[in-house]
């Protein structure tokens, strides 16, 4: 099965080769391309969202190991800390007593005496001696931790570099995959926004009853003023008696009607 596989793969290539020649590679490549890219269009952004919140996650157990590390390399740098001042001390010590030592020869004596016992002149210079050779092999002992106490703070702050890196990165991570998510729910509320369709006719009839009750209401409110204001008034003057003759040539400012020719004749032949 693998060696029929493997000859179906070298067919493709070949084929591919002889079709396009030089360019099958990058035939290859384009192609490779857009299926991968379609391939993620094609997927939900809530799985995105949620995958990338599950790569944040997945920083956590490194930044708990590299706290961990941090907090041995503190307490192991303590306790070198520790012993390198215990060396100093004992350094101390020791060069004082070679210097002793290497003074008390320098005056010329033969006989020595320390804690209450006596001691010759080759007693004293083997004891320097010996003192010595020790006092260099612990002073460069001493050297050495000093070196590399010196070196593991330099690691050591460049841990603690790295952890409150990581540590502000997976924060700000948190913070952008929080705001997707809320962006991702706004979206969603956009979009079914737009999908309702509203029902023009109901809508007009809505806008036509709306009108219809403001129109009775304004009525309304006109006949309520007009009862208010032309209400029934006690009349204080006596009725007008005047002849509706008079009145009719007082309101067209004493025009007479003109009459007709038929009836001025009519009168002349009465009056023969």
């Amino acid at each position: 099965m693998l060696k029929k596989i493997i000859v179906t793969g070298l067919g493709a290539c070949l084929a591919g080769g002889l079709l396009f020649g030089t360019n099958a590679v990058s035939y290859v490549k384009t192609a490779y391309r857009g299926v991968t890219t379609s391939v993620e269009q094609s997927v939900p952004i809530e799985f995105q969202i949620e995958r990338a919140s599950n790569m944040v996650a997945d920083l956590t157990p490194e930044i708990r190991h590299s706290m961990h590390v941090i907090a041995k390399e503190e307490i192991e740098l303590d306790q070198l800390n520790e012993r390198i001042a215990s060396a100093e001390q004992l350094a101390e010590k020791s060069k004082s007593e070679i210097m002793r030592l290497q003074s008390d020869l320098q005056d010329g004596g033969n006989v020595f005496t320390y804690a209450s016992r006596t001691y010759s002149r080759e007693e004293v210079t083997a004891d320097l001696s010996r003192r010595f050779e020790r006092h260099k092999v612990s002073d460069e002992t001493l050297s050495h931790l000093t070196s590399m106490r010196d070196a593991r703070t330099q690691n050591l702050d460049a841990a603690r570099q790295k952890l409150t890196a990581m540590v502000s990165a997976q924060q700000k991570l948190e913070t952008d995959i929080t705001n997707l998510q809320a962006k991702r729910k706004l979206v969603e509320v956009a979009q079914a926004s737009s999908e309702v369709v509203f029902d023009d006719s109901q809508l007009a009839r809505a806008k036509e009853l709306i009108t219809d009750i403001r129109t009775r209401l304004d009525v309304a409110a006109k006949l309520a003023n007009a009862d208010v204001n032309y209400a029934a008034e006690i009349p204080l003057d006596a009725a007008d008696s005047q002849d509706v003759t008079e009145q009719v040539a007082a309101y067209f400012g004493g025009e007479q009607p003109s009459q007709p020719e038929s009836r001025v004749l009519t009168a002349s032949i009465e009056l023969e």
